[in-house]
């Protein structure tokens, strides 16, 4: 396990997150997106995103973190997770809304280059431990169908399936999700 530490994301860790998920995109999900979607992605259109989420969330329970890799002679952001209160993304089709008490993650990256070294763990646990202090029971997250290792990442956190599914439309193209839950009480 490496040396790193999460943090709340500040207005400087925009370009760093858009870079992240570019990355990630392009390496994780190549055989899930067409190449032509994945090439167009505009990194700085994604910085922008991140700056406003960062700079003004929709809520106190809206929280960008980052993963920060120590090294020798400087810290590197390598990793990321974006989440709040469950709101109508996070529900499945025709589905009716979930309770206030649940959280939703909506990204939770960490570039490949820098995988299996602690640093997606610190951001689930440091997610959790707000989402507790929040008031939160019980967190959502969509997973891609094909994206094993998330699948296989949650579960050995606790997240199970919980039954919902649905597709993304993606230039004609439907990419399956499935979703997870986990209930939040201190055990």
């Amino acid at each position: 396990m490496a040396l790193g530490f999460v943090r709340p994301a500040r207005p400087e860790d925009s370009g760093d997150i858009a870079r992240i998920q570019l990355s990630t995109w392009r390496t994780a999900y190549r055989r899930m997106f067409p190449a032509h979607i994945l090439a167009n992605l505009d990194e700085a259109y994604l910085a922008r995103g991140w700056d406003e989420a960062i700079q003004s969330p929709p809520s106190s329970r809206h929280r960008v973190l980052i993963a920060v890799e120590q090294g020798e002679s400087s810290n590197e952001v390598v990793g990321f997770a974006a989440s709040g209160p469950a709101d109508e993304q996070a529900l499945a089709p025709e589905e009716p809304a979930l309770p206030i008490t649940y959280a939703a993650i909506t990204d939770l990256l960490v570039e490949p280059r820098w995988g299996r070294r602690g640093h997606g763990s610190r951001l689930l646990s440091a997610s959790v431990d707000l989402w507790r202090e929040d008031g939160f029971s019980h967190a959502v997250a969509w997973l891609y169908e094909q994206d094993q290792a998330m699948h296989k990442f949650l579960s050995t956190a606790g997240w199970e399936r919980d039954g919902a599914g649905r597709a993304l439309d993606v230039d004609d193209m439907l990419v399956p999700q499935l979703r997870y839950h986990v209930s939040l009480s201190a055990e």
